[in-house]
């Protein structure tokens, strides 16, 4: 059996912050403007991992109206999400994701954010991919005002579940 997930997030960028994506710290003079780090693509990565199984969603699990979740890093949240799939049973086949960022690129950093995200999950790398985007200097994104990332994910139920065997 095989499930996908979804999932999307998107933050406003402020002077003076961190810019963290995929666990990596990108030098840059604007960083998101969040409750935690504001890790648009563990965010979203989170959110299609907990959506495939049917598990909520990354602000039933984390809300931000808890102080304990201030200014955490998103990879507790994404650890958090890759324990619940493997109670569940399923395993990561795929992640594809992208990252729309007016700047700085995302070219540089992928290879670490793609390192980072295979360890947290405890998958291979070859099974990620990112892309980065701008958004073609469109609206508060292409201003580098916000940023938003999209992720997909292909998950298949272990064969040592009885329920699914044919």
């Amino acid at each position: 059996m095989f499930r996908v997930g979804i999932g999307f997030d998107i933050h406003r960028l402020e002077k003076n912050r961190k810019l963290i994506i995929g666990g990596v710290e990108i030098p840059s003079d604007y960083g998101f403007i969040a409750h935690s780090d504001g890790d648009i693509f563990f965010h979203a990565l989170t959110d299609a991992l907990l959506g495939a199984v049917g598990y909520g969603d990354i602000g039933q699990l984390f809300p931000d109206t808890e102080k304990k979740w201030e200014d955490i890093p998103s990879s507790v949240f994404l650890e958090k999400a890759g324990r619940i799939i493997k109670e569940k049973g399923y395993s990561v086949l795929n992640i594809d994701g992208f990252i729309v960022l007016q700047k700085p690129k995302i070219l540089p950093y992928r290879e670490k954010i793609i390192q980072n995200t295979a360890k947290i999950l405890n998958i291979e790398p070859d099974r990620i991919f990112i892309k980065g985007k701008t958004y073609e200097k469109i609206g508060d994104i292409g201003e580098g005002k916000a940023a938003f990332a999209e992720v997909v994910v292909l998950l298949k139920k272990e064969e040592n579940d009885e329920k699914y065997k044919s």
